[in-house]
């Protein structure tokens, strides 16, 4: 995306992308083309990456799980993505919903991933919650999806809420096989545990016949 102006007094942020103008290989036609430029975004570590998208999910309250499918949707984890269209790093955040939600710096995983995922959190209040419909307008926008009230009938939209779907079934099941689970045993203690806690039983005996007998107080 475009770097935005800097307020006064401060230094503007080194351009990260050009456009350019490159002749189509079959029709000869003249494209033009946003293309990232030879800064790359800092290194981060895939760990430390998948810490910091979780950690800003929980914050805004958006499933982790749903965060990193649109991410491996987008970009599959590159902050130095762009795309022909100019959506930039690991969000590909376009120049107005970067401006919008308050990214200076689409290239900065963080900064990035902040306003992809408070974008996020808008739509899925928006749509009430409706995953297909958030989705689709992260794909197309909030003026496609009102329009036809629904996914519209785009097939990268389409495809593209197909893609994020699969994703986040992948993604729900690994994080469900790599949580901690308490053993089947001491998880039924626990709860009978907590009911003995919360209820008063009547004393009890066992009685000649080994069974136990209730006495009222």
């Amino acid at each position: 995306m475009p770097v935005f102006a800097a307020s006064a007094g401060q230094p503007s942020t080194p351009a990260r992308v050009s456009t350019v103008v490159r002749a189509d290989e079959k029709s000869g036609r003249l494209v033009r083309a946003v293309v990232a430029m030879q800064k790359p975004a800092p290194p981060i570590a895939p760990a430390d990456l998948a810490a910091t998208v979780d950690r800003i999910a929980v914050e805004q309250g958006v499933e982790e799980s749903l965060v990193h499918s649109v991410i491996r949707a987008e970009s599959n984890y590159n902050p130095n993505a762009v795309s022909p269209k100019g959506a930039q790093g690991i969000m590909q955040l376009i120049p107005a919903t970067a401006k919008r939600f308050g990214v200076s710096d689409t290239f900065d995983p963080q900064d990035n991933i902040q306003g992809g995922v408070k974008y996020l959190k808008f739509l899925l209040d928006y749509y009430r919650g409706d995953y297909a419909k958030a989705i689709a307008a992260y794909n197309a926008g909030e003026g496609a999806v009102d329009k036809y009230h629904g996914v519209p009938p785009y097939a990268e939209t389409r495809n593209y809420v197909s893609r994020v779907a699969k994703n986040l079934t992948a993604a729900r099941q690994q994080r469900a096989s790599t949580a901690p689970r308490m053993p089947a045993e001491s998880s039924k203690m626990a709860e009978l545990g907590a009911v003995n806690e919360t209820s008063t039983q009547a004393p009890t005996s066992v009685g000649s016949d080994g069974r136990i007998y209730y006495r009222t107080p």
